[in-house]
């Protein structure tokens, strides 16, 4: 099967092209959001093929996966018809909720893909097919040393995306244990919050390089307030690391009793934080309980074959 998709996020294409097709993504010559290419930060298997949008008329592609509102249109005017197409939406709605409308309700032809069942039931969809197909994680092994008392974060842009992403929290978890902060954007932010350097360091890593320096700190703190399932958060997992979060969006149904702390106050947040950076022994146990929760949940292989029964239903 040839399979036409936008590399939009890194991440969860990383995990999708792991699978049994052809994947073919546009590149234009700025390399530009239409046109990226294949993924420079991350590794890609020989299958994700970069075609022009000149060139795209002449594939012989078997299904679209949209991923933004404007796709469609790029379709109509680079492969000159409609293919099968599914939408899958990254995000939780912003704007109006819970009576946002998904920019693929009643769009004729498509299936709607959530991430999360949280996304699904806050997302209006209208009569649109909609169904979930939670993340599936590359699996990086069980890294984690905590051999850092620190806490490690990871978010792009917080300074501008600010209480969406929990940013103003970040100084109470500051006084708990020091942040390393990874993620694009992330400069100038121990400033921006008032902290001082050696309470808030920053980072901009690859993907490799970030597995393993998140796994040298004790433990992850995912202070988003509202967003999608952050794949860091279950990457984190992965490495065995103990977590602490928020209990927003669908981080209740990812992170189960055992995994770290969840909840929705910021004193108990700290306090795990504080507990967890002055007991190695506790984080490890909990860390390995994390791990097993998310390859349980979130392993590669399912992801997969979910993706698989879906494009075998809507190609048939």
């Amino acid at each position: 099967m040839r399979i036409l998709l936008w590399h939009v996020h890194g991440s969860w294409t990383t995990a999708f092209v792991q699978g049994p097709h052809t994947y073919v993504v546009p590149v234009t010559p700025d390399r530009g959001p239409d046109g990226l290419g294949r993924a420079r930060t991350f590794d890609w298997p020989d299958s994700v093929v970069e075609v022009p949008p000149e060139r795209l008329a002449e594939q012989d592609v078997d299904v679209v996966v949209l991923q933004r509102p404007h796709e469609i249109g790029l379709v109509d005017r680079w492969l000159g018809r409609r293919p099968p197409l599914v939408y899958l939406e990254h995000n939780a709605p912003h704007g109006d909720v819970p009576d946002t409308r998904h920019p693929a309700a009643d769009l004729p032809g498509v299936t709607l893909v959530h991430v999360t069942h949280f996304n699904r039931l806050m997302w209006d969809a209208g009569a649109t097919p909609t169904t979930v197909i939670e993340h599936g994680i590359v699996d990086p092994g069980p890294l984690w040393t905590g051999e850092l008392p620190h806490a490690a974060v990871v978010v792009n842009e917080p300074v501008r995306r600010g209480r969406t992403t929990g940013t103003d929290l970040l100084p109470a978890f500051a006084a708990a244990a020091p942040l390393d902060v990874f993620g694009m954007g992330t400069g100038g932010l121990a400033g921006h919050l008032g902290l001082p350097a050696d309470r808030c360091r920053t980072h901009e890593l690859t993907q490799a390089r970030l597995h393993a320096e998140m796994a040298r700190r004790r433990v992850y703190v995912h202070p988003v307030r509202w967003t999608s399932l952050g794949l860091s958060l279950l990457e984190a997992m992965h490495l065995g690391m103990p977590v602490v979060a928020l209990a927003t969006t669908e981080v209740t149904e990812a992170v189960p009793p055992g995994a770290g702390v969840v909840s929705n106050r910021i004193d108990v947040l700290t306090d795990a934080v504080r507990e967890f950076t002055a007991d190695p022994l506790s984080a490890r146990r909990t860390g390995e309980l994390a791990r097993a929760a998310a390859l349980a949940r979130y392993g590669l292989p399912r992801f997969l074959d979910d993706w698989e029964r879906l494009l075998k239903e809507v190609t048939r």
